[in-house]
């Protein structure tokens, strides 16, 4: 049987960086060095891998939307030469480009994983052998037809993923929904709902940097902080509100919210926890929010929220048909609070 072959693209990031005199720095070719002392990579059972290295290479946290254009492109240029995608990528911003690919990649039927390290590839101790040796071959022999994140032995869907340990292996998790696979001692497959899909052509939409506006709900937030924000030429904003929805029962806060969503900006409800969904019918408190305008961002992390409304304010949609979508199920990145 015909070896699978694997594109691979190296971003930057963690896994790939060299030791230096003043810490570890990216450096070109570095990464392919160290690949070529590793024969587990290269044994029998692994598929053929091609590694594009991006030029220059980037720390995820100078990660923008028009890097995640660049990602998407590059895929998108090899689509129909390789059987799956693997994406390397700093930790920092990593579930922002996993969520924002997600939106981008449209009748996806290849698997694309992300995946880096904590540690870099040249260091004794590192994870980066581990994820991109199991992300290879879970490509390859396991391939599940979607953007997902691979860290920990866990393969996740990537619009559901959050980084949630600055400096453990485990750094990432899947709050709200169960993990994709588990490569343990066998590989293990869990029961998930599969994103909606139909058997059109591959297309890659376009995402720019759009004018999105955040507030953190606290105890004592001042209305005139939401007012200056939305003073701003912003076209969302995101609530991150109290447990399943709510926000103080503060007129002007109100008035402040109502007033923006009759202008046209989409004002978006997300909890601030870690896990669960906004609700805003549980509590009055909540249900002034919904009557003021606002959508529920339902289960949906900060990442998922954030690149889905860059991703929906870069196509030619109304305020109401992105209001809409904002509460549809695109690519399994929420769950309806009824179900």
């Amino acid at each position: 049987m015909q070896k699978k072959s694997i594109y691979v693209v190296y971003t930057g990031g963690t896994i790939g960086m060299q030791h230096s005199p003043n810490g570890y720095i990216p450096v070109s070719g570095h990464l392919q060095q160290q690949l070529t002392k590793m024969p587990e990579f290269h044994r029998p059972e692994m598929p053929t891998f091609t590694i594009r290295e991006h030029q220059p290479l980037i720390d995820s946290s100078d990660m923008s939307p028009d890097d995640w254009g660049i990602i998407a492109d590059d895929i998108y240029q090899n689509y129909h030469d390789y059987d799956g995608f693997v994406i390397l990528h700093g930790t920092d911003t990593m579930a922002f480009t996993a969520s924002a690919l997600s939106f981008m990649f449209e009748n996806l039927n290849k698997p694309v994983i992300v995946t880096g390290s904590q540690i870099p590839l040249e260091a004794l101790r590192s994870d980066g052998q581990t994820n991109l040796l199991n992300a290879l071959y879970l490509a390859a022999n396991y391939p599940i037809n979607e953007v997902s994140l691979f860290f920990n032995n866990k393969l996740f869907r990537g619009n559901r993923t959050i980084k949630a340990h600055a400096d453990g292996f485990d750094a990432f998790s899947s709050p709200n929904y169960s993990p994709l696979m588990e490569a343990g001692i066998n590989i293990r497959t869990f029961k998930t709902t599969p994103i909606p899909t139909n058997h059109s052509e591959f297309v890659v939409k376009p995402i720019t940097s759009q004018p999105i506006g955040v507030v953190t709900i606290y105890p004592g937030l001042s209305s005139q902080v939401v007012e200056n924000i939305l003073m701003q030429p912003v076209k969302a904003l995101i609530l991150r509100s109290y447990g399943v929805g709510n926000a103080p029962q503060c007129s002007a806060l109100l008035k402040t919210l109502k007033e923006a969503t009759e202008r046209g900006i989409i004002v978006v409800n997300l909890t601030q926890c870690i896990s669960g969904r906004v609700n805003m019918e549980g509590y009055a408190t909540g249900h002034f929010l919904a009557t003021s305008g606002i959508i529920s961002g339902y289960d949906m992390t900060f990442e998922a929220a954030l690149t889905k409304l860059h991703y929906l304010l870069s196509q030619p949609y109304t305020p109401e048909e992105i209001r809409h979508l904002m509460q549809q199920n695109l690519r399994g990145e929420l769950s309806y609070s009824d179900e």
